[in-house]
């Protein structure tokens, strides 16, 4: 375990609260390639002393993340880090295809062997960090940015909830379901209620509502409604039930089913989709709190919302006030790469490749805490 700052531009810079957890075996070459592996030892019995300068780049317009875990790793692991030069863009940066968001210059020997991880790191956070940013950005409309929820524990390994976390928050989601997500920006996990709480009170929403409400009586009451698979019954009874103190409701409703309200109005259906969470619903739901006088209840809707789903809703301008969005912010659409591409100062790289400097890329150096 080490923490590690950067000085940029001659200030030290706290990475937020992040203290990086690496696996010691890195240090072995454990999670390197091979031939890294053995190319360093090439490099060290019949080269000697070289100088490189790897740069990292991808294809795409995105949002960088994942610089100061590889600066982190680049500090932990690097045989002299003290010796490394290294230039890099901040996390959160817009970039460019081809753009160069990272340099590193020293001897191969030194760090070579941490590129597949450097590319890993920057692949993962980056990609997460820009599915959320277009999540976010489909969910803001006329100047309102509705909140966006990172719901992802469910959809990968846990080990990695921490850096999804923060890639999800360099993203621009400030809300997360865990605490690790939570862990290297500052604030803790939130949540109400699943599916397993109703379960547990026999499918009784009220009175699952009623214990949550005792137990954490400080939280803003917010009731899951789909349990039932009647979203806007059990969201009339909760509203009753609690008035003013009910804060919110979320639909959840399974993209396989057809919630009770459309079975009792079969006359609506025909000309949609009216499976799961779909704009219908939500209308109705809207509509149906409005007239009881519920207009203070807001309405949070999940389950395999995507960039393009969300967009659709709110080109319907269907009334959602929270959008809890899991899966789809985790797929790693984007890959980076890194090329050694000077040589001892002068260019040398594979046929296609080139030194791609860029002015916005500002000098790390190295502190020791």
């Amino acid at each position: 375990m080490k923490e590690i700052t950067r000085k940029l531009n001659g200030e030290i810079e706290r990475l937020t609260n992040k203290t990086f957890k690496f696996d010691e075996r890195v240090k072995e070459g454990w999670f390197s390639a091979v031939y890294f592996l053995k190319t360093r030892e090439i490099v060290e019995n019949h080269i000697g002393s070289n100088q490189v300068t790897m740069q990292f780049f991808q294809k795409d317009d995105a949002v960088v993340c994942g610089t100061d875990e590889a600066i982190a790793l680049l500090h932990t692991f690097a045989e002299k880090p003290e010796d490394l030069e290294i230039y890099s863009l901040k996390d959160g940066d817009k970039i460019s295809p081809y753009e160069t968001v990272l340099t590193i210059k020293g001897e191969y020997q030194n760090f070579g062997y941490l590129e597949g991880i450097i590319d890993g790191i920057l692949a993962r956070r980056t990609s997460v960090a820009t599915n959320v940013y277009n999540v976010v950005k489909a969910a803001r409309t006329s100047g309102k940015q509705k909140p966006v929820i990172f719901m992802g524990d469910r959809d990968d390994h846990f080990t990695q909830q921490a850096g999804d976390g923060y890639a999800a928050f360099i993203g621009g989601s400030t809300a997360q379901a865990t605490h690790a997500m939570n862990e290297w920006w500052g604030k803790e996990g939130m949540g109400t209620m699943p599916h397993a709480l109703i379960q547990m009170f026999e499918g009784d929403v009220v009175a699952a509502t009623r214990a949550y409400h005792e137990q954490f009586p400080k939280d803003k009451l917010m009731a899951l409604v789909d349990y039932n698979n009647d979203a806007i019954t059990d969201a009339l009874k909760v509203a009753r039930e609690f008035g003013e103190t009910l804060k919110g409701v979320r639909v959840d409703t399974s993209r396989s089913m057809v919630d009770k309200y459309f079975l009792r109005n079969e006359h609506l259906m025909g000309t949609f989709d009216p499976r799961g969470v779909n704009p219908e619903l939500i209308f109705a739901l809207r509509r149906t709190l409005d007239q009881e006088g519920f207009n203070h209840v807001k309405i949070m809707v999940s389950g395999g919302f995507t960039e393009e789903r969300i967009r659709q809703f709110e080109d319907l301008k269907v009334p959602v006030d929270m959008y809890g969005v899991g899966g789809s912010l985790l797929k790693i659409n984007i890959g980076f790469t890194g090329d050694n591409v000077l040589l001892n100062g002068k260019p040398e790289a594979k046929e296609g490749r080139r030194y791609n400097p860029n002015p916005r890329l500002e000098k790390v150096e190295y502190s020791e805490q």
